[in-house]
């Protein structure tokens, strides 16, 4: 094998990862009509994995490109947009009738516009944070709750409240809210003792209480946003009133 034989295989190995994740999305959205939804869960958050392969493999490899960027977006809006809509609808939406259609396919439209933006701002604002919800997150703690939902009885009545929760990370998406991303940890400087023992507490939480813990930790990081926002506007509103 040549080198430039080499070069495509390369290039070809990141786009792999994320024609993997596309597929994944459409299995979970069958698997969803079908009624296996468990299974629709666990496949979205396979394509979660494979989705964050996709771009490091391709910045490892030293063959990011814009063909790669656009088909990454594409596939997310399958894999984390459609997927996750689908999946709301049929076990929690369609009690709703037209309304809960309408609160699926925002979702899904919000989705479109997180990825557009998101593909037109990439570096123009600090590496280290996220504006407005990503949509892999939101697809991840969405299938959660709905995991949740059916797993647990405790919810059966406050369908409500779930739909509230989808229509509000349909809104987190395209806000202005910042949330801190982790692609970029210097090590050098932070404590990497205090990482370590967050590390492992967090792990033997997953071991013993997988399901759950995911959905707490999942769920933390979405609120961590909005009480941040909330907080730098009432700093903000009072500095003006002082000024």
């Amino acid at each position: 094998m040549n080198n430039m034989q080499k070069m495509q295989l390369m290039y070809i190995l990141p786009n792999l990862f994320t024609a993997a994740s596309a597929f994944l999305g459409v299995i979970s959205i069958i698997s969803s009509i079908q009624g296996n939804y468990f299974k629709a869960i666990i496949y979205i958050v396979l394509s979660l994995i494979l989705d964050g392969l996709d771009g490091r493999v391709a910045r490892l490899t030293k063959t990011t490109s814009k063909f790669g960027v656009e088909f990454d977006s594409l596939a997310d809006l399958v894999a984390f947009g459609v997927a996750p809509a689908i999946l709301f609808y049929l076990t929690i939406g369609k009690n709703f009738g037209k309304f809960g259609a309408l609160i699926a396919a925002m979702f899904v439209v919000f989705g479109a516009i997180r990825l557009a933006r998101f593909n037109v701002t990439t570096g123009t604002y600090e590496p280290n944070v996220f504006i407005g919800l990503p949509i892999p997150t939101a697809a991840i703690v969405s299938v959660l709750w709905v995991g949740v939902y059916l797993d647990y009885t405790f919810l059966a009545g406050f369908e409500w409240c779930l739909v509230l929760l989808e229509a509000v990370l349909a809104v987190l998406m395209v806000s202005n809210i910042r949330y801190p991303s982790f692609k970029k940890i210097n090590l050098k400087q932070t404590h990497v003792i205090r990482i370590l023992v967050a590390l492992v507490v967090a792990f033997s939480m997953l071991y013993l209480y997988p399901f759950e813990s995911a959905t707490f930790v999942m769920s933390v990081y979405v609120l961590y946003g909005i009480v941040r926002a909330t907080i730098m506007f009432s700093k903000n509103s009072k500095k003006k009133e002082s000024e």
